[in-house]
């Protein structure tokens, strides 16, 4: 199996990183959110008491997904659990305070003191989950391959160098994990895992695509409905510039339908964060004219949704 792990300072816009080079690689992407899901599928509700075995937990259903897929895995320590395994790419994403704030700033609409204080809380609890995960509260450089500096990089130039890494290192060329090989695998964790009352039902599976928000699968379903290819998320576009030329800020669109050669994104969110995302198409739209991009509202998913009596499966 192949495994890009990709952590990184809050502020760096890491999941950013890690889905673009999943795109790229042609992995499946794996991030914090979707592995929380996944827990709760295979062993139910997750009690802080039982941090201390997480990385048990997470690390039997990655090797489970890991016989199916090349992954990327974009969850904070995720290369403390495959330590040895010779398809492997750890790479952790730095950046310099500013630039954090910055990134902050923009992606919540925050001022510079609030985004501070914001960093600085974010900066304190990712160091207790991984003091409570792994031990220490810190991720030191000599557990990863792979440094990146987010200060004058984008996501988009970062997961080009990751893929270009992968590649090199002829990570990708490996094959997936042996059945034989995880069930070997499994009987250690789970037996460890046993010795606290945690049993695994063996329940959790990773959908080929991992949506942000419910009303994207819907959407996906819509079009798979009407035989309508589309791609998730392929492409960021760079709409914020400072002024040595470095990247700012990116804007990417949810769908990208390639026989009318139309980006689609859907705005469902409550109205404050509505006049945000305008402002990012409105850019969009003036720096590529070229791009053809339609904005749904909630309204409209909605008249879509009643009108063919379509819903998401649970």
């Amino acid at each position: 199996m192949a495994v890009v792990t990709v952590s990184g300072q809050p502020g760096c816009r890491t999941r950013e990183v890690a889905q673009l080079a999943a795109q790229r690689l042609g992995f499946t992407h794996v991030s914090a959110e979707r592995l929380d899901a996944l827990l709760v599928e295979e062993f139910g509700p997750i009690l802080e008491t039982r941090s201390q075995v997480w990385p048990d937990m997470a690390a039997s259903i990655l090797l489970r997904l890991a016989a199916e897929e090349h992954l990327v895995v974009g969850v904070d320590g995720a290369e403390q659990m495959f330590r040895g395994f010779p398809a492997l790419l750890r790479v952790r994403v730095v950046a310099p305070a500013n630039r954090r704030i910055g990134n902050i700033m923009l992606d919540g609409g925050l001022s510079r003191a609030e985004a501070k204080a914001e960093m600085a809380a974010r900066d304190r609890e990712a160091g207790e989950v991984r003091r409570m995960r792994f031990g220490r509260a810190g991720a030191p450089p000599e557990s990863f391959d792979l440094m990146l500096n987010a200060e004058a990089q984008d996501g988009a130039l970062m997961a080009a160098v990751v893929e270009s890494a992968v590649r090199n290192k002829q990570t990708d060329q490996h094959g997936l994990l042996s059945k034989a090989a995880e069930l070997q695998l499994q009987f250690q964790i789970r037996l460890r895992l046993a010795k606290h009352g945690i049993h695994s039902q063996g329940r959790a599976a990773l959908r080929k695509t991992q949506f942000g928000h419910p009303s994207e699968e819907t959407f996906a379903n819509l079009l798979d409905f009407y035989r309508i290819a589309w791609e998730y998320e392929p492409r960021s576009f760079p709409i914020a510039w400072d002024e040595s030329g470095r990247v700012l800020e990116s804007f990417t669109p949810d769908f990208y339908l390639p026989e009318p050669n139309l980006y689609v994104e859907l705005t469902t969110m409550k109205q404050s964060l509505v006049t945000r995302k305008n402002r990012k198409i409105r850019l969009l739209r003036e720096i590529y004219p070229q791009v053809n991009i339609q904005v749904f509202y909630q309204k409209d998913l909605q008249d879509l949704v009643l009108k063919y009596g379509l819903v998401t499966e649970s």
